[in-house]
């Protein structure tokens, strides 16, 4: 039984070492499962304690007793001060006395409780240690390898984590990947579940592009060129926004590249989406004239404390600045966060009427020449965001 015990004690601080579980938690485990599992051997009002030490790995059941004067005093979990000394010869009426009473089947069901608690502790803490590895690369992106597809859910490995990439944490929610490929993806949180910690991932939301971009741009990396803000639609388009406290730096010819080389790498990766790089600036006027580009800008009118705006164009350039379903006059609203009203030149006077008395004008000078230029056509109303 000693050699049994002394192998026990080995093997737990082997355990210990090999997995990182606190041994003292390990005991305190053991202990308390053996509890659980030898109160059948007991009567339920009985006070028991199970203890194993730690040094020898004997396990010891004892039963706890109030100690009282004579046997009209005696109750469950009684025991006379007679009695009591025999035990402890130290005891006192009043106070607790243990005594030791070893259940027939104790080896046994040590052997079973401490081989199920191990196991259990040994996972627990693989998952805890797990969670904390991958608690780090919450906002970073990941490499993880395509396990299988199933009812459009991507099931990826990331080392020993598994994450299932939804179809609506997908590009454009139907993206295409072919087993043991290696894709990227952004990680958004690492969740503690019953089957162990499960990463929570996306490729479709903003903060992926702003990861890539951050990755292949070395200026991005280096604080060079800053990202001041980003809008998407996945699988279509994004607009992002960069600026450069260097007047000699061309932020968006920066994240462009060569040749188109860095952009073009992380077009790849989206899928073939849309980027817009806009430069962004502290002047609303020019930052929402940026946002709206491949169109042309004419005039800006702002209203409501510069929350909404009127913006002007040409005519010809009306659906461009609005975009295919509004998209980009939406995209350009999000990256300001400016409600953006879409005019042709042609309407312009349709546009003033909506104007309330506290608008702002971006450009007096010019909002004074274009009243008297204002053809006598009926009005027609643009296209709204």
């Amino acid at each position: 039984m000693k050699d049994n015990q002394f192998s026990f004690i080995q093997a737990l601080e082997e355990i210990t070492e090999e997995k990182g579980v606190s041994k003292k938690v390990l005991f305190e485990a053991i202990e308390a499962a053996l509890h659980s599992a030898l109160r059948k051997n007991f009567d339920p009002e009985d006070d028991i304690r199970i203890t194993i030490s730690p040094q020898t790995g004997e396990i010891k059941v004892l039963k706890r007793y109030l100690v009282v004067r004579t046997h009209a005093e005696v109750e469950h979990n009684c025991m006379i001060l007679s009695q009591a000394k025999k035990i402890d010869k130290n005891a006192k009426v009043g106070e607790h006395v243990e005594e030791e009473c070893q259940p027939d089947n104790i080896g046994r069901i040590a052997a079973q409780t401490a081989k199920q608690v191990v196991i259990q502790r040994i996972r627990e803490a693989e998952r805890d240690l797990l969670f904390e590895q991958f608690k780090d690369r919450i906002g970073t992106i990941s490499m993880g390898e395509i396990q299988r597809i199933k009812n459009g859910n991507a099931h990826l490995l990331f080392g020993r984590m598994e994450a299932v990439l939804r179809p609506k944490d997908q590009i454009g929610g139907n993206e295409r990947f072919s087993p043991n490929a290696r894709v990227k993806v952004f990680v958004q949180d690492v969740n503690r579940t019953t089957k162990g910690p499960m990463l929570q991932i996306s490729r479709s939301c903003p903060e992926f592009v702003t990861k890539l971009f951050e990755e292949e741009i070395p200026e991005i990396q280096d604080g060079i060129v800053l990202i001041k803000g980003i809008s998407r639609e996945d699988g279509v388009r994004t607009k992002i926004a960069v600026y450069s406290e260097d007047p000699s730096v061309d932020s968006v010819g920066a994240c462009v590249g060569v040749k188109g080389q860095r952009i073009q790498s992380i077009i790849d990766e989206l899928r073939f989406e849309k980027i817009d790089i806009v430069k962004w600036s502290e002047s609303l006027d020019e930052f929402i004239t940026n946002a709206l580009s491949p169109a042309k800008v004419l005039q800006i009118i702002f209203k409501r404390e510069r929350t909404e705006a009127v913006v002007v164009v040409p005519d010809n350039q009306l659906s461009l600045a609005i975009g295919k379903e509004g998209q980009n006059v939406r995209l350009a609203a999000k990256l300001t966060r400016c409600k953006i009203d879409i005019k042709a030149e042609s309407k312009y006077q349709e546009a003033l009427e909506d104007l309330d008395d506290c608008m702002v004008v971006a450009d007096e000078d010019f909002m004074g020449e274009f009243f008297d230029d204002l053809p006598e056509d009926e009005p027609n109303t643009g296209e709204d965001q």
